[in-house]
């Protein structure tokens, strides 16, 4: 894409594989200022076209619009910018954690040797483990 050229709303998303109201609602949520024309429409040039794909990346990375919004604020500095870093590190390093958890569980059911798996007694004491204390016999 040359720096002089403009593409229309369609031609963006289509090129992302995303639907139009996908980027209306980037446009809504303060991720996205593509330019208009006389008449309205949406125009979109190479910085809009890099932003979208700013946005997929944070989106990818697991951030939330408000999050993307926050880090390519004009008036976010670095650090509001590495506070929310911090966070959102702590927040997946939680979920790495809940996944190989997840991973171990399921890893186990496939190698179990039980003809049924929920009769194993390392699957029941995982079982058991999660009910609470006050619900437990």
């Amino acid at each position: 894409m040359k720096s002089s050229e403009r593409m229309e709303i369609g031609d963006v998303a289509a090129a992302y594989g995303l639907g139009t109201h996908v980027l209306r609602h980037w446009e809504q949520m303060g991720v996205l200022t593509p330019g208009r024309t006389g008449a309205g429409h949406r125009v979109y040039g190479p910085s809009d076209v890099a932003r979208v794909a700013l946005i997929l990346l944070g989106k990818k990375a697991g951030l939330s619009l408000d999050q993307i919004r926050e880090l390519l604020g004009e008036d976010a500095d670095r650090d509001r910018r590495l506070a929310l870093y911090r966070q959102h590190h702590a927040e997946l390093r939680e979920r790495v954690v809940a996944v190989q958890a997840s991973l171990a569980i399921v890893e186990h059911a496939l190698e179990c040797p039980a003809e049924d798996f929920t009769t194993c007694p390392d699957f029941q004491a995982k079982v058991a483990g999660q009910i609470p204390p006050r619900l437990r016999p």
